[in-house]
């Protein structure tokens, strides 16, 4: 039998018990680990389950929920609003702006039922959609013009500059840095990328002028935090002895003294790496990071395993928002760049995040599960 009967007779078997049996539910094992994990730090950092541990779980519950059930949705079906879901995203940055919420110098919310929620979130996942839908169907000649080029690059700079404009620093980052991501992946010549990244740092200068004072404060925390211990330096030094006294085998659950001691700011959300460090020590660290690892090289794998260029690109995409993620919480908290208020994916507490990740999963899931079907949106090479 050939591949392409073999493929055939899946796509038209393909009722919702078949779907589910194409789930990698080794991979929704790993998501409930990473969780599971949160839930011990949160538990810890409240001092029992409420008030962030429970909450979190349920979270996670309700995002599960979702994550399966959008990967039982047709991706060519989710293709088909790539770029309505890239203008719904501009829409709520726009919106952001103008009756956004402000929280600690910074309008990156907006109230929806009662709960608050970032649209940059969303934005990350409809730039990875949009892209995906541009390119899947580009040939290398055409990855070579300019022109072709353009509309896809606007449209990672219009999100990248109103998140710019919250502010948000850390999560406009990612989000650039995702989108050359996806241009890679869609075989964009390296030395075009070298060329930008060169352009990039001759801007650095002017970039730095036009920063808000809190933001060159971390940038000057982050090269002498000890020049100002008990003030803007303080966050970092903190995380830092936290990281040091776990030592091989940590304190103890629940016996963290810089957590407990309420040494930690933030210790729920962007600095919940550091609990798990002291009270589980190097060798709970490097398992958590093993987990991590695990969760992005088994995105990675589902992008290789894709049949269809859109799929590919989209897995690529939301494998190295995970990983962006992941990268620059713990690099925040061990000092090796600024404070940047990334948390740490499926572990720090917090609701949209939260769900947004696992919408994303979910989406990288529908790719998995429809990894064989026929794709074509009609465009032409």
């Amino acid at each position: 039998m050939s591949v392409t009967e073999r493929r055939l007779i899946r796509e038209t078997s393909f009722g919702l018990t078949g779907k589910l049996w194409q789930i990698s539910w080794l991979y929704v094992l790993l998501l409930c680990a990473l969780a599971s994990v949160g839930y011990v730090a949160l538990y810890s950092a409240g001092g029992g389950a409420e008030p962030y541990a429970a909450r979190h779980i349920i979270r996670f519950a309700f995002g599960l929920m979702l994550m399966l059930c959008i990967a039982l949705v047709d991706i060519r079906f989710i293709a088909r609003f790539s770029w309505l879901a890239y203008a719904g995203g501009v829409g709520l940055l726009l919106l952001v702006a103008q009756m956004g919420h402000v929280g600690k110098g910074a309008q990156r919310w907006i109230d929806l039922g009662g709960m608050q929620w970032q649209p940059s979130e969303f934005m990350k996942l409809a730039l990875i959609l949009a892209l995906a839908s541009w390119f899947h169907r580009a040939s290398y000649e055409r990855m070579g013009n300019p022109l072709f080029l353009l509309p896809p690059a606007l449209a990672v700079l219009v999100p990248v500059a109103l998140i710019l404009k919250q502010p948000n620093l850390g999560t406009a980052v990612i989000t650039g840095v995702v989108g050359a991501v996806v241009f890679l992946g869609a075989g964009l010549r390296w030395w075009k990328i070298v060329l930008l990244l060169g352009g990039a740092a001759a801007a650095l200068p002017v970039a730095y002028s036009h920063l808000h004072d809190y933001q060159r404060a971390r940038i000057t925390t982050f090269l002498t935090p000890e020049s100002d211990p008990l003030g803007a330096g303080y966050n970092i030094i903190q995380s830092k002895i936290a990281l040091g006294s776990g030592g091989m085998w940590g304190k103890g659950f629940m016996q963290g003294t810089q957590n407990h001691l309420n040494f930690l700011p933030e210790k729920q959300t962007d600095f919940v790496f550091t609990i798990i460090a002291e009270e589980f020590g190097l060798i709970g660290t490097l398992a958590v990071l093993g987990l991590l690892c695990l969760i992005v090289l088994g995105g990675m794998l589902m992008a290789l395993r894709c049949r269809h260029q859109y799929g590919r690109l989209v897995a690529l995409g939301i494998s190295m928002n995970f990983f962006m993620y992941v990268f620059v919480n713990v690099a925040m908290v061990m000092g090796a760049i600024p404070v940047g208020g990334v948390p740490l994916p499926l572990v720090s507490h917090g609701g949209s995040a939260m769900i947004m990740v696992m919408i994303a999963f979910g989406v990288l899931m529908s790719v998995y599960v429809h990894r064989d079907v026929e794709f074509s949106d009609g465009r032409e090479d």
